[in-house]
């Protein structure tokens, strides 16, 4: 090879290596230099932060992830019962998380110990915090059945302690979510080092907690203030960023950081419906291959497997007198409810979404699932609110003073809100003014129940009346009304509605409640099925999970193929 040539290759590997070596820093440094402005972000100096590294939602504690999609909701068997209940509807779910099984009594338990420690019940001001969440025990009491011994035990002792919480109404499975979520979201804050290493065991007290929706909007006002928690020397000191001047940015995590978590709630009726039919097992390409009756395949509720054939898939009652089968041949291994994990999952890896216990979901019952004006994510509760603001602009945070209670319509006593939350107010016109998707802060009764969907409305007379603009369903569910209240010396009063004109028990404090227990016949393992009950009422047969959404992509796999 002569020099000319040998010359001229030298310049042209130069130049591809240069070209390579460019593109490498081009390509490296582009997730932190904005396509907008072409500035970069995350700079130390400051500016912009956000998190270019986030590689998706992972699972919180107890969650799995339920890949979402269509599916046809509703009795798609026999309707038996003729009640028009559970009119099959074709309905989109995303994507979301759902609790591996139902929630346990060492789970409650755990949350009452929290509760104890942070309001302790010897003090009169917060005593009402801790009864307020205490499970109803004597929901086993029968007035012809000797069940003391559950009565005692079924709540704390170690033997029921992987077995699911009963007794729990709806509005205190709402609040153990909320707490839930407050609790992970500290863990996963510390861990990251923005908050104290073990400040959420050793510092907290009722005057001094942490709630994620004050973390987010007034991190300075979480633990009461206290600096030396949120501003701990500990803390990761790499999300500190500190420009020319000395001032300190980015000290405290943002939802931009992808580090705080959706919250932990209630699943709405379809997810849990879609979530307990896992169809996935009988899906071919992009379809179904016909339909499913029970969260396992097949038709019947005995196993069909070889090594465990026969046994039961779930948790019920077999028949009139049999809850269990006789002794040495159990049918179920259970006569009231099973420990958690007894029975084989569904396919998307759930537990007992069929047997054991029902289950709360999020959704105000209504007979009829109004699909012609939405066939996506449907939910009926919404109930929409926002931050209460100080005449400073700051949000206006509960204290120890604040503390607003309630008195249900069974006379027990809860909080409305802890210190340390934001106060919420309902929306106004500010946020409903000529939009299009929603026009008042409650949604409950949009096209069923309210005034302008009775018969009795007038279209041409479009004046609401004072009642009409009330949360209470009267027109076209009429239900009893009782009152209660309490007198000067704190003695409840009840007024219980004789009206002999009453038709229906249906109004807007009752809740659907999903699947079988093992105090029903198989006829209410069928994931379709629907009850209701009034939430702030429990029972013996109803427990609950939690769920959250997911954000992001639909699916958790990477180069998910399409076909």
């Amino acid at each position: 090879m002569d020099m000319k040539k040998v010359v001229a290759f030298k310049v042209l590997l130069i130049m591809a290596v240069s070209l390579a070596a460019f593109s490498c820093k081009k390509s490296s440094g582009s997730k932190n230099s904005s396509r907008a402005t072409g500035w970069q972000i995350n700079d130390r100096e400051g500016g912009f932060q956000y998190n270019t590294d986030f590689k998706g939602q992972e699972a919180s504690p107890g969650l799995v992830f339920v890949e979402g999609g269509t599916f046809t909701k509703g009795r798609v068997q026999d309707d038996v019962m003729h009640d028009w209940n559970n009119t099959p509807t074709q309905q989109h779910v995303q994507s979301f998380y759902m609790d591996e099984t139902e929630v346990t009594n060492m789970m409650y338990l755990e949350y009452l110990d929290w509760i104890k420690r942070v309001y302790p019940p010897s003090d009169e001001n917060f005593r009402a915090i801790y009864e307020g969440a205490l499970p109803d025990t004597l929901v086993w009491r029968n007035r012809l059945g000797f069940n003391e011994i559950m009565t005692e035990n079924y709540l704390r002792h170690p033997g029921y302690g992987e077995y699911p919480v009963v007794g729990v109404s709806w509005i205190q499975a709402v609040e153990f979510a909320n707490w839930r979520t407050d609790r992970v979201n500290e863990a996963n804050l510390e861990q990251a080092g923005y908050i104290k290493r073990d400040a959420k065991t050793m510092e907290v007290n009722a005057d001094a907690t942490f709630n994620t929706e004050t973390y987010i909007n007034a991190p300075t006002q979480t633990y009461g203030g206290n600096e030396e928690i949120i501003n701990a020397d500990g803390r990761n000191k790499r999300n500190v960023r500190v420009d020319a001047d000395g001032n300190e940015s980015n000290l405290y995590a943002t939802r931009e950081s992808g580090l705080i978590t959706p919250k932990y709630r209630l699943p709405t009726e379809t997810e849990w419906e879609y979530a307990a039919l896992g169809l996935s097992e009988i899906r071919s390409y992009n379809l179904y291959r016909g339909r499913k009756k029970y969260p396992w395949d097949g038709q019947y509720t005995r196993s069909g497997k070889r090594k465990v054939r026969g046994d039961q898939m779930a948790n019920f009652k077999q028949g009139k007198g049999d809850y269990g089968g006789i002794a040495g041949w159990s049918d179920d291994g259970a006569d009231i409810t099973n420990a958690v994990r007894s029975y084989e999952p569904n396919d998307y890896g759930l537990y007992d979404m069929a047997g054991n216990v029902a289950e709360w979901v999020a959704d105000v019952y209504r007979p009829i699932v109004d699909d012609e004006f939405n066939d996506f994510n449907y939910y009926r509760g919404n109930v929409y609110t926002k931050n209460a603001i100080n005449e400073d602009g700051t949000v206006k945070i509960v204290t120890t003073d604040d503390i607003i209670y309630d008195t249900l319509s069974n006379g027990k006593v809860i909080a409305r809100n802890l210190p340390g939350e934001i106060v919420q107010v309902p929306i106004d016109e500010n946020e409903t003014y000529l939009r299009t998707n929603f026009d008042k802060s409650n949604e409950i009764n949009f096209r069923d129940g309210d005034r302008r969907s009775s018969r009795n409305f007038e279209s041409f007379n479009d004046d609401e009346s004072e009642e009409g603009n009330t949360s209470t369903t009267r027109k076209m569910y009429n239900s009893p009304k009782h009152a209660i209240s309490r007198d000067e010396d704190g003695n409840i009063i009840r007024e219980y509605d004789k009206g002999n004109n009453r038709t229906s028990l249906i109004n807007d404090e009752v809740r659907v409640y999903k699947g079988g227990s093992w105090k029903d016949r198989e006829y209410w393992l069928d994931p379709a099925q629907r009850r209701y009950f009034p939430q702030d009422m429990a029972t013996d047969y109803i427990g609950f999970r939690c769920a959250m959404s997911r954000v992001g992509s639909k699916s958790n796999k990477k180069n998910k193929t399409k076909n």
